[in-house]
């Protein structure tokens, strides 16, 4: 836990870096709620009204928050429309942090193998926090929806097969912990709630792999492997979308295998020291998940 910095200085030196340190911790909270918002309406923009109502903050700080964002190079305004959006300088610095310890470019050739043998679209998820995170997609032909809809897209861990075999071989520990949480903010989605979690977890460490289709997304099935370091511990998944008349009990052995393959690999060439997929969770870092628009 962070503490405040203390001064080597007068009596007014601390204080004035107490008060400094007050408004850093209350400003970086707000600062991020208004870039997740403006994430959200990334493609048409946003206007200062729709974002201060949508991060619950007075359009005086919204506008502030905006504008100490645009001169960092974060955020850009569109001169005729007046509406915000995220800025490039804010993507290249998301592109860099989108490949802890290299595992997307470890990883790209195998999504490469397995969409081109398979004829599917292939996902990368990592873990972040009480969160998968969706590091890379090599599309197939056919369209689909996922939980993540894109790249950089998050969903409570348990919630899709990639997520759900990232959680099933975390450290038991880990695993409870995570579960706790993301029961209240999985509800959201109908059929899953504690008891389907566990019965899953517990399907998918007896078999390797998730592939049950819970019927959240209509239409859409998918199979997803664990990625597995040294010590047997998942730090990312291998997940296949597709339509459900595509993953039939005839295929999904074929799809499976495949799929290990590529993670076996995968697995120990993994960075042991990357600090990234160690990160235990934190729940200053889990946003409540929305009920899905797509899969």
């Amino acid at each position: 836990m962070r503490q405040s910095s203390v001064s080597d200085g007068t009596p007014a030196e601390a204080a004035s870096e107490q008060a400094d340190d007050a408004r850093a911790s209350g400003m970086l909270p707000r600062a991020f709620a208004v870039i997740r918002a403006l994430a959200a309406a990334q493609a048409d923009g946003a206007r200062v009204t729709q974002l201060a109502k949508s991060v619950g903050l007075t359009q005086g700080t919204t506008h502030r928050i905006l504008h100490a964002l645009i001169a960092e190079g974060a955020v850009e305004q569109d001169e005729q429309t007046k509406r915000y959006r995220l800025g490039l300088d804010f993507f290249a610095l998301a592109a860099l942090a989108g490949n802890p310890g290299g595992l997307r470019a470890l990883c790209r050739p195998s999504l490469l193998r397995l969409c081109a043998s398979l004829g599917e679209t292939i996902f990368l998820l990592a873990k972040s926090g009480f969160d998968a995170v969706c590091l890379d997609i090599c599309e197939g032909p056919f369209p689909i929806r996922s939980f993540t809809s894109d790249i950089g897209g998050r969903i409570a861990l348990g919630v899709g097969q990639g997520s759900l075999a990232i959680l099933a071989f975390l450290p038991e520990a880990e695993r409870e912990e995570i579960i706790r949480f993301n029961v209240p903010r999985i509800r959201g989605y109908g059929v899953l709630d504690e008891v389907y979690l566990r019965t899953e977890i517990e399907r998918v460490r007896q078999l390797g792999y998730a592939g049950r289709n819970s019927g959240v997304l209509d239409g859409m099935a998918g199979v997803a492997v664990p990625i597995l370091d040294r010590a047997g511990t998942a730090i990312a998944a291998l997940s296949v979308g597709t339509l459900a008349s595509r993953l039939n009990e005839e295929r999904l052995p074929m799809i499976v295998e495949l799929l290990k393959r590529q993670a076996d690999a995968i697995g120990p060439l993994a960075n042991p020291f990357d600090v990234a997929l160690r990160r235990r969770p934190t729940h200053a870092l889990a946003d409540v998940v929305p009920h899905p628009r797509s899969v």
